[in-house]
């Protein structure tokens, strides 16, 4: 038996220590990588809005009175705030209800676990989330 001779190989490089504002910058990021990231943060979102979306659902459903003050409050000085509050709201539901889909899809499909597949469905992903939140944001500031 012979040996490999390592002298012929050329040296791989080491990356031992990445440093987040010289070397992340230069690092590009596969679109399924993205997805997954912007699932992540579209979940934290919906968290920490969490009392947004429960002061909007109480004021929506408890009397017209609380109606009439809920939908006033997008209509004041300072509507377009929680307009833009809202449209993020959507924008994370959205995403991570699809990017959720695309997940279990993933799980129960082994051919959707190939590197053109998780391509496609994270263009898929962002191409319908990002639509759907400009459709929804278009009716939400009273485009149509």
């Amino acid at each position: 038996m012979t040996e490999l001779d390592t002298s012929t190989r050329a040296k791989r490089p080491e990356f031992r220590n990445i440093h987040a504002l010289s070397d992340l910058p230069g690092y590009r990021l596969p679109l399924a990588g993205l997805v997954s990231i912007l699932h992540r943060i579209s979940g934290a979102i919906m968290f920490l809005l969490l009392p947004f979306i429960i002061w909007m659902f109480d004021m929506s459903v408890s009397s017209e009175i609380s109606f009439a003050r809920f939908a006033g409050a997008f209509e004041g000085s300072g509507g377009w705030f929680l307009k833009l509050v809202a449209l993020a709201l959507i924008w994370a539901y959205l995403h991570h209800l699809i990017a959720g889909l695309r997940h279990l899809r993933m799980d129960i499909s082994h051919a959707a676990v190939s590197k053109e597949s998780g391509k496609r469905s994270a263009a898929i992903t962002l191409v319908l989330s990002i639509g759907l939140t400009v459709i929804l944001g278009a009716k939400l500031f009273g485009l149509y």
